[in-house]
C-alpha cells in the first residue's frame, strides 16, 4: 500500500492516466485508510498523560474530516487519499515503537 501510496504523490499530473484511474485509486486509498478504526482502538488504549494521544486524536481528527467527503475522481482527491493512509500508518507505526517488547 506505501508503495502506491508513494507512486501517486509522485504524479504531477493526470497526462497519461486511463479515464478512472484517479478515481479507482481514489477507491482503494479510501478503502485503507479505514485502518483508522484500529489506530482508534489504540488511542483509547493509551493512557491519558501519553504523548502519542495528542498527535493520534489529531490525525484521527483529520482523517474523520477528510473520508466524511464525497470520493471523487481527480489526481487532487487521489493524492489527498494517499498522504491521509501515509498519515495513519505513520501513526500506526508509532504505536508499534512505543509497544513495549516481549518479556525474557
Amino acid at each position: 500500500m506505501m508503495a502506491l501510496v508513494g507512486a501517486v504523490l509522485a504524479w504531477e499530473d493526470a497526462n497519461g492516466l486511463r479515464t478512472g484511474d484517479c478515481a479507482q485509486t481514489a477507491l482503494l486509498l479510501t478503502g485503507n485508510a479505514r485502518i483508522v478504526a484500529e489506530v482508534s482502538w489504540h488511542v483509547e488504549a493509551l493512557p491519558a498523560d501519553s504523548e502519542l494521544r495528542p498527535v493520534a486524536e489529531q490525525v484521527l481528527q483529520e482523517a474523520e474530516c477528510r473520508l466524511s467527503v464525497t470520493s471523487q475522481t481527480t489526481l487532487a482527491h487521489a493524492q489527498q487519499r494517499a498522504r491521509l493512509v501515509r498519515a495513519l500508518y505513520r501513526a500506526l507505526d508509532q504505536f508499534d515503537k512505543a509497544r513495549p517488547g516481549p518479556s525474557s
